[in-house]
């Protein structure tokens, strides 16, 4: 344990040493929240266009913009991979979990505070101040597993020019598109909603915005189907750098 939290904070240590980073983790949601809030200020009351009310909208953007921890996990793992420092690591008494747990630990203080800077600015654009913004926060948690072991394990099988590409653009327009963040899931229906229900971009906004209004008995079910997939994707991951590990040992 004390290996794996050793190594976790030489992780942090890397996030924070690259402020571009942070920029997009943590304030680029709230720069799309206000630019979303300024066309639904154009909106016509009559027009009777819900999906960009602040309360619907906050937890939305909350839960899509975790998608970018995606990117910045496959990349340190990617630079670890094509640099010397893994040759070290391979001579470390850390397991395979250890490594992805390394990794995914200093992510998730930077997921929190992603979460709560985007309430905390939907605040001055409507959003009423409750007690649950700290459980969506608390619930979007499963989500940000979720994404930060999609980006290990690209991290573990892509090159860094294609880390780019699959977490930058088609990770993140397939968050956007699916979780119903940008158009109503429900106006479009058939099999692409029910698409949409399985996979866990569109269970964890629903989640996260029965969260923000206090229904916590509406977002159990939601969170369970995300926090399937992220445990999946937490397994693959583990059971591909594993092998990686030995095949390049």
């Amino acid at each position: 344990m004390k290996r794996m939290l050793f190594f976790a904070r030489r992780n942090a240590l890397e996030i924070l040493r690259e402020p571009i980073s942070l920029f997009f983790g943590v304030l680029f949601p709230v720069v799309l929240l206000a630019l979303l809030s300024l066309i639904n200020s154009a909106i016509p009351a009559e027009a009777n266009m819900t999906l960009y009310h602040i309360e619907n909208l906050a937890p939305g953007i909350a839960s899509f913009g975790l998608c970018f921890l995606s990117l910045f996990a496959s990349m340190l793992i990617s630079k670890d991979r094509c640099s010397s420092f893994m040759l070290r690591l391979r001579t470390s008494p850390l397991r395979s979990w250890e490594y992805i747990a390394g990794y995914c630990l200093p992510m998730l203080p930077m997921a929190v505070a992603q979460s709560l800077l985007c309430m905390l600015a939907a605040i001055p654009m409507g959003l009423q101040p409750t007690i649950g913004i700290l459980g969506m926060a608390v619930g979007l948690l499963p989500t940000a597993c979720l994404f930060i072991a999609l980006g290990l394990l690209l991290g573990t099988v892509l090159s860094e020019k294609a880390i780019g590409g699959i977490c930058g653009a088609l990770l993140t327009n397939l968050s956007g598109w699916l979780s119903g963040t940008c158009f109503s899931i429900e106006m479009i229906g058939g099999t692409f909603e029910t698409v949409c229900k399985v996979l866990p971009f569109y269970p964890s906004a629903l989640a996260a915005k029965a969260l923000l209004n206090g229904q916590w008995s509406q977002a159990v079910g939601n969170i369970g189907i995300v926090t399937a997939w992220a445990a999946a994707a937490a397994i693959a991951a583990v059971l591909i750098f594993t092998r990686k590990m030995k095949r390049d040992h």
